[in-house]
C-alpha cells in the first residue's frame, strides 16, 4: 500500500514546531517547580481569594439608576438613541404594511416567483407550499410580524458584519482588535444583555432588532474575514502584476474568491437571528416567538411546535434562496438585458394582478377555515414518548438513565476535578496550554480571561459552566466531525442532513426545551443536550464545507499514489481544511455558551442560573456579572483552540 509523500520543507517545519515545544515544556516544568511550592503556601486552598475578588454591585446599580432617571431628558437619549429608534420602528412597521397590503396570495406569490427566478421550479413549489403551511397552522398574522423584524435585523446584522469582515479580513491589526469585539458580541448570552438594553430603549421593537444584530451578525463577520484571508495567493498575485488598484483587486479578485464564505455567512446570520426570535419576543418583539412564549409558559408543546414550525420554514426557504444566490453568483453568463428586462416585466405584472385580485376579492388575510389544528395530536405523541422512552426499555435503558449515567460518569467528574485544583494552578494550566500552541501574548490573555472571572467573584459556578461547556464541545465535535465526513463525501447524505439541519438550528430552543425535560429530566444533562443540538448544525456546515473545498488536485494526486479512502482524508483533506476545522471549534465554543443560559432554565444552574435570576429581578450587577463571567469563558477558550492556526502557519 502506497503511502502519501511529505515535503522536505513541511517536515523540517514539524521538526522545528517540535522543538520549540519542548523548549516550552521544559521551561513551564521549571516555572512550575519553583512558582508550585510558594503558591500552595501562600494560598492553601482551592477557592479564589476573597480579597482578590472586586463587588461591580454598587457601581451597574447606580449605572442603572442613572440610565431611568435620564433616559428621558439627557441628549444622548433624545437626539441619538431616541433616532435610532425610531428608524427601527418606522424600518419594521413599513416591511409589516407592506406585507399586510400584498396578503396572503401576493406574498406567497411573491416569493415563490423570486425563489422561480433564482433556482427553478422546484425551489418554487417548495417557497409556495412553506408560506401556505404558515397559514394553514393559523398563524399567518404572526408571521408577517416576524418576517418584518427579520427582515430589517438580518440587512442590519449583513451590513454590519459585513463591514467588520472586510476589515478583519483585509487587515491584521484590525483583526486582533476586532477578535474580541466578535467574541463578546457572540458569546455575551442575549439574558445579560437584555436588561441593559430594555433600559435604554424600553420593551418593544427597538431593542429587539438591536438585541438580534448583536448576535447574528458576528458569523457573518468571521466568515467574511475567513473567506478574504483564503483567497487563492496565485490569482491576487496575477490581479496585482496586472497593475490592478487596490479596490479592483478587492471587488474583481478577493470578494468573488470568497463567494461560498460569504454566502455561508449570509446563511449563518439569518439561522441565527430567527434563533433568537422567542428571546426577543420576552422584549416585546412579538410574532411567532411571542406565541411559542406564551404557548410553553403554560405547557403545551403542541401549540409551541405550530409556532416553531414556521420559523423552521422561514428558515429553509431564505437558507434555499440565498444559497441559489450564491450560486448563481458564481455562474459566467447571463441572460441577454432585453430577455431579462421583459421576465421581469412579466414576473412584476403577475405579482400585481394576484395583489390586486386579493384586494378586490378582500382576501387579503388567511381564511379562518383553512386552519389545521395540530397540538391535540402533538401532545398526546409527546406524552407517548415520555410514557415509553423515559424508564424501563429493555437493554439500553430509558433517557432517564442515560441522562443519570452521563451525569455521574461525565459531567461530575469534570466539574470536581475542576473545583478540587486550587485557583493558581488552573491558572497555570490554562496559561501553559495557551503557550504551548500560542504565543505569549495568547496566553497572556487566556490566563486574565480566567483571572477575570475570579476577580468577579464567581469563580466557582464558573468553574461548573465550564464543565457543562468542555462535555457539550467534546460531545458536539465527535459528532459533528463525524457527520461533516459522511456529508462531505456523500452527496446523498449532505441531501439528507440538510433538512434536519435547518430544522435542529433554527428551531427555538425554547420549542424543545419542554421535550428534553420530559426526557432527560431536570439538571445539567438536559442543558447538555440542548446545547449539543444548538451548535451540531454550524459545526457540520463549517467543517463540510471546509472538507469539500479542498483542493481537488491534491485529492487526485493522492488517489494517483494509491492512497485509501482513510489515507486521503487524515493526510489530504484534514490537513487542507485546517482553518475551517478551527473555525467550527471556535463557532462550537460559542454557540454551546449560548445556550449556557438556557440551560439554566432547566436545572443547569451555575452562571446560567445567575443571568436569568438577574432579567427577572431586574439585577443588573447580578445577571451582567454572570455574563461577563460568560465571555472570559468563551475568550479564555478561544485563545487557547484559535492561535493553533497560526501558530501552524509561521512555521509552516
Amino acid at each position: 500500500m502506497a503511502t502519501l509523500s511529505v515535503p522536505a520543507s513541511r517536515l523540517g517545519a514539524d521538526r522545528l514546531l517540535r522543538s520549540r515545544a519542548l523548549g516550552k515544556l521544559l521551561l513551564l516544568a521549571l516555572f512550575a517547580a519553583v512558582l508550585a511550592p510558594w503558591a500552595a503556601a501562600r494560598w492553601p486552598g482551592a477557592a479564589w481569594p476573597h480579597a482578590l475578588t472586586v463587588d461591580l454591585s454598587e457601581p451597574l446599580a447606580s449605572a442603572s439608576d442613572w440610565v431611568v432617571d435620564n433616559r428621558d431628558s439627557h441628549p444622548l437619549f433624545l437626539y441619538f438613541f431616541g433616532y435610532v429608534s425610531n428608524a427601527v420602528v418606522l424600518c419594521v412597521r413599513a416591511v409589516y404594511l407592506t406585507l399586510l397590503a400584498a396578503g396572503w396570495a401576493g406574498v406567497t406569490v411573491f416569493g415563490a416567483l423570486v425563489a422561480w427566478r433564482v433556482a427553478g421550479v422546484r425551489l418554487a413549489a417548495g417557497t409556495a407550499a412553506a408560506f401556505l403551511a404558515c397559514g394553514a397552522l393559523g398563524m399567518w398574522v404572526p408571521t408577517m410580524q416576524t418576517l418584518a423584524l427579520m427582515v430589517v435585523a438580518v440587512l442590519a446584522s449583513l451590513a454590519l458584519g459585513m463591514l467588520l469582515g472586510l476589515a478583519a479580513g483585509l487587515s491584521d491589526r484590525l483583526d486582533r482588535a476586532l477578535r474580541p469585539v466578535l467574541d463578546t458580541m457572540q458569546v455575551l448570552p442575549a439574558f445579560a444583555y437584555l436588561l441593559p438594553v430594555v433600559l435604554v430603549f424600553g420593551i418593544g421593537v427597538p431593542a429587539a432588532v438591536l438585541a438580534t444584530v448583536v448576535y447574528a451578525a458576528p458569523p457573518m463577520a468571521r466568515l467574511t474575514s475567513l473567506g478574504l484571508r483564503a483567497a487563492d495567493p496565485g490569482v491576487m498575485e496575477a490581479v496585482a502584476s496586472l497593475g490592478a488598484t487596490f479596490r479592483q483587486r478587492l471587488l474583481t479578485a478577493r470578494l468573488p474568491l470568497a463567494r461560498k464564505e460569504i454566502m455561508l455567512g449570509v446563511n449563518q446570520t439569518i439561522m441565527m437571528a430567527l434563533s433568537m426570535a422567542v428571546i426577543a419576543s420576552m422584549i416585546g418583539a412579538g410574532g411567532l416567538g411571542d406565541r411559542v412564549y406564551q404557548a410553553l409558559a403554560s405547557v403545551d408543546v403542541g401549540a409551541a411546535l405550530a409556532a416553531g414550525i414556521p420559523i423552521v420554514l422561514l428558515a429553509v426557504v431564505l437558507d434555499r434562496v440565498t444559497a441559489a444566490v450564491g450560486e448563481r453568483l458564481g455562474e459566467g453568463a447571463e441572460a441577454a438585458p432585453g430577455r431579462t428586462a421583459a421576465r421581469r416585466a412579466v414576473l412584476a405584472a403577475v405579482l400585481a394582478a394576484v395583489v390586486l385580485l386579493g384586494r378586490l376579492t378582500g382576501a387579503l388575510t388567511w381564511p379562518g377555515g383553512w386552519v389545521a389544528d395540530i397540538a391535540a395530536p402533538v401532545n398526546t405523541a409527546k406524552d407517548w414518548m415520555v410514557d415509553h422512552l423515559y424508564s424501563g426499555v429493555p437493554v439500553v435503558g430509558g433517557t432517564a438513565d442515560w441522562a443519570a449515567h452521563f451525569t455521574t460518569w461525565v459531567l461530575d467528574p469534570i466539574r470536581d476535578g475542576l473545583q478540587w485544583l486550587p485557583w493558581w494552578a488552573l491558572l497555570l494550566v490554562v496559561a501553559a496550554v495557551a503557550w504551548l500552541i500560542g504565543t505569549w501574548r495568547t496566553a497572556l490573555t487566556a490566563t486574565l480571561a480566567m483571572a477575570a472571572i475570579g476577580v468577579l467573584g464567581v469563580w466557582k459556578p464558573s468553574l461548573d459552566t465550564l464543565s457543562q461547556v468542555l462535555a457539550a464541545v467534546a460531545v458536539t465535535l465527535v459528532i459533528g466531525f463525524g457527520a461533516a465526513v459522511a456529508a462531505a463525501r456523500s452527496a446523498r447524505c449532505e441531501r439528507m442532513l440538510r433538512p434536519v439541519l435547518d430544522v435542529c438550528q433554527t428551531m427555538p430552543q425554547f420549542v424543545y426545551l419542554i421535550p428534553v425535560v420530559a426526557l432527560f429530566g431536570v439538571g445539567r444533562a438536559p442543558a447538555a443536550a440542548a446545547a449539543v443540538v444548538y451548535a451540531l448544525p454550524a459545526v457540520i456546515r463549517i467543517v463540510g464545507q471546509g472538507l469539500r473545498q479542498v483542493d481537488p488536485g491534491a485529492l487526485e494526486a493522492a488517489r494517483s499514489l494509491g492512497a485509501t479512502g482513510a489515507q486521503q482524508l487524515w493526510q489530504v483533506q484534514l490537513p487542507l481544511a485546517r482553518r475551517a476545522l478551527l473555525l467550527a471549534v471556535n463557532q462550537c465554543v460559542v454557540l454551546v455558551l449560548a445556550v449556557v443560559v438556557v440551560g439554566g432554565l432547566v436545572g443547569g444552574g451555575a452562571l446560567g442560573y445567575n443571568v436569568v435570576f438577574g432579567l427577572a429581578q431586574g439585577d443588573l450587577a447580578t445577571g451582567l456579572v454572570a455574563g461577563a463571567a460568560i465571555v472570559c469563558l468563551g475568550l479564555m477558550l478561544d485563545r487557547v483552540t484559535q492561535p493553533v492556526e497560526r501558530h501552524a502557519r509561521k512555521g509552516a
